[in-house]
């Protein structure tokens, strides 16, 4: 059954170097390699779900350069309706990403373009926005557009989930409390609710504390421990795949695509999430962010593989 999904997010040029080490302070190295490459967490998520065949519409934006023309194709390479992702002056969001050999990664972001999606253009999408099943959102994009696209979808019944990464001081859970999902990690689950989240226990007690202010479902990832799906009803650990990491850059944002793909396509919650947990474990098995992400066909060769 087709079904469409909506991200009102951010997109990035990634600019990968992948080293042996990260350099001290005031240290030079020699870097082994470099990639140049899409990223920014709503373009990211747009495409994991795009690539497992959900319908998927983007409202963004990008500057005048040359990285705005290559994100655009890049969309409509990967199926994505670009109608609400506009051009304005100045650069385009990039991201400056640093690897190690142990495929863990360190990133900054100069936002450009992203931090001038304005509460406006979700006025002005409105009618590709009412038409979404779910809407995913992050903190690549100012916060009075996040607020206002949650109040958008809980008053015209749809969906939402709010993935508050990367952190970001000031995110009052009051605001996005009408969203369906809220899913963060545990460093994002500490500045959001205040608590702390060095154990397990504690995650389940700052994700709690969450739920009673009105949040629905509270999905905590946990890097190479899955995630934690915490609900009014119970907790359920979700459990993460044996991989080899090459690249864990991006893993957070596949999971959330793929999620939002089967969820919104119809399959029971926990099922979804086991699902995006195989997705997500195959991402940081290959170099690149939606470079490593899998196609439709190949996930689906990938699972029947390991049944």
């Amino acid at each position: 059954m087709s079904h469409r999904i909506a991200v009102v997010g951010s997109n990035m040029m990634d600019l990968v170097t992948y080293v042996g080490r990260m350099p001290e302070a005031g240290e030079t190295l020699d870097a082994p390699a470099f990639a140049m490459g899409y990223g920014g967490k709503g373009a990211n998520q747009a495409v994991a779900a795009a690539r497992l065949g959900s319908e998927v519409v983007m409202v963004s934006k990008v500057g005048d350069d040359a990285f705005a023309d290559a994100q655009l194709k890049n969309f409509e390479a990967n199926g994505i309706d670009t109608a609400h992702v506009g051009r304005t002056d100045g650069a385009s969001g990039v991201a400056t990403i640093l690897v190690e050999e142990s495929g863990e990664n360190r990133i900054l972001i100069v936002r450009g373009a992203n931090d001038r999606l304005t509460p406006s253009d979700i006025e002005a999408a409105g009618d590709a926005l009412r038409s979404a099943k779910l809407i995913l959102l992050q903190m690549e994009v100012p916060l009075e557009t996040i607020y206002r696209t949650v109040d958008f979808a809980a008053e015209h019944g749809i969906e939402t989930l709010v993935n508050p990464a990367p952190a970001v001081a000031g995110l009052d859970p009051a605001r996005i409390a009408s969203a369906t999902f809220v899913v963060p990690n545990e460093t994002e689950l500490a500045l959001l609710t205040g608590l702390p989240t060095g154990t397990e226990a504690e995650v389940e007690t700052a994700a709690r504390s969450l739920i009673a202010r009105g949040i629905k479902v509270v999905i905590v990832t946990l890097g190479s421990r899955g995630a934690l799906l915490v609900e009014t009803s119970g907790v359920h650990h979700v459990r993460p795949i044996e991989v080899e990491p090459v690249d864990t850059t991006g893993a957070g944002d596949a999971f959330i695509g793929a999620f939002a793909h089967f969820y919104a396509g119809g399959m029971p919650l926990r099922e979804a999430l086991a699902r995006a947990a195989v997705y997500a474990g195959h991402s940081i098995t290959r170099k690149g962010t939606q470079s490593s992400y899998l196609s439709a066909k190949e996930f689906e060769a990938l699972v029947a593989a390991k049944v």
